[in-house]
């Protein structure tokens, strides 16, 4: 970590060349040879055709061998937990600075593993400290942009009191993330932009982990999803929805909400419906086929949660195949906490080998989560002017897809991390 403190906080004012054998054009799918990268700071100055020889006090970084990409963005994850067979217990145990910890050693794995912008999407507000931890260099990690706590209504999936004995349960409100009526979605709304949050996200329907016994029934009304979409847009903020079930799912998209996270049991119609309000599906596959390999462990899960992760888990492959063949738009994302940080690159590997072309699945991961972010002038391209968050692996993705799980080169916002 010192290391990390002394490059960090002694940016490099001289100027920094990549020499890349294999340059990716996100935009265009295609591979550039023999390019320069020439960073200034923390942003991209140029790209230019060919070995550029610096000169003066200036970085060379040679990537000849190399195939480089623009960092790579994960739109789900959850910063603060990685679940376990404790996982259960730790929440009535650990106190915030335990979780802060945690959180901090998550970031910087998901960082080295070449993911250098994620969207987190539910914690404590934990999360929201750690995005400010990471923008002022204290702590290495991505770019984060996080929902904050998660909004549910009373016993949905993300009703944080699920679980607990009577005593503890109380009544949550919009505070925490408790909604039941389309006032109270507003108000929530408003709590997330008061607590500093960058986007919003609802739990349209049950979910595998929590600890309550649907985890596919619809749990909002569509005049509460609108009024939280319709808030959202004011703040600024795009909303995600976890979704399972298809009514659900329908109502969420129906609502105005911009990405669906899961999809299990999609429809075609809710498909065409996607396709038809630009709304896209953050797949998790990884997610799924984890969860279901832990529901096989004896102990692993509550009981009540076993069922459904032995249901649920094994459809979302399925699902993606189906909605990525009928046209709707898809953007990277794998659930990252419910398995193991660092592992965020199996997804690639679960999409190709689901019928996604590689090109497809790397752009999923760079220029599509920009244009959700509203960041595609700074992020997921290696063009000038944006920021300058390069990885690099030594053979071609496009023909081995796994070699994404072994990133042999980070720098992010300019700065080395992993070389």
């Amino acid at each position: 970590m010192s290391r990390f403190r002394e490059s960090y906080s002694q940016r490099p004012s001289t100027t920094t060349f990549i020499h890349a054998g294999h340059l990716l054009d996100a935009k265009k799918g295609e591979w550039q040879t023999e390019m320069t990268l020439i960073i200034e700071g923390n942003k991209i100055q140029s790209v230019q055709k060919g070995y550029k020889t610096p000169t003066g006090q200036i970085n060379l970084i040679d990537l000849k061998d190399q195939w480089v990409m623009p960092g790579f963005t994960d739109m789900h994850v959850h910063m603060e937990t990685e679940y376990n067979p404790h996982a259960y217990v730790q929440k009535y145990v650990d106190d915030p600075a335990d979780v802060a910890y945690d959180s901090v050693k998550y970031a910087e794995i998901t960082l080295l593993s070449g993911f250098t912008t994620v969207r987190d999407l539910g914690g404590s507000g934990i999360n929201i400290s750690l995005r400010d931890a990471i923008n002022k260099g204290k702590v290495p990690g991505p770019r984060i942009f996080t929902a904050g706590k998660s909004i549910a209504s009373t016993g949905g999936h993300a009703d944080p009191t699920n679980g607990s004995n009577q005593k503890l349960m109380g009544d949550p409100g919009p505070r925490q993330g408790v909604i039941n009526s389309p006032e109270e979605g507003r108000e929530a709304v408003r709590h997330r932009y008061k607590n500093g949050a960058d986007c919003i996200k609802i739990t349209a329907t049950g979910g595998v982990l929590s600890v309550a016994k649907n985890g596919s029934n619809p749990q909002f009304t569509i005049e509460e999803i609108r009024s939280i979409t319709q808030t959202a847009a004011d703040y600024g903020f795009h909303v995600a929805a976890h979704a399972h079930g298809d009514e659900g799912m329908r109502r969420a998209v129906e609502g105005g909400v911009k990405t669906i996270e899961h999809g299990t049991y999609m429809s075609e119609e809710t498909m065409d419906l996607m396709i038809e309000k630009n709304c896209y599906l953050v797949p998790t596959i990884t997610a799924g086929k984890e969860v279901a390999l832990k529901a096989e462990e004896e102990g692993f899960y509550p009981e009540v949660v076993v069922p459904k992760a032995r249901e649920v888990g094994p459809q979302i492959q399925g699902t993606f195949a189906r909605a990525y063949k009928r046209g709707v738009p898809i953007v990277f994302g794998t659930d990252a906490g419910v398995f193991a940080h660092g592992k965020n690159a199996k997804e690639f590997g679960y999409m190709v080998e689901a019928g996604m072309k590689p090109m497809e699945a790397l752009q999923s991961a760079t220029i599509t989560p920009a244009i959700i972010l509203n960041m595609e002038n700074e992020i997921g391209q290696l063009q000038p002017g944006f920021y300058a968050d390069v990885v690099a692996v030594t053979e071609n993705p496009e023909k081995n897809i796994a070699i994404l799980e072994q990133i042999d080169f980070v720098m992010k916002d300019g700065v080395v991390f992993k070389n």
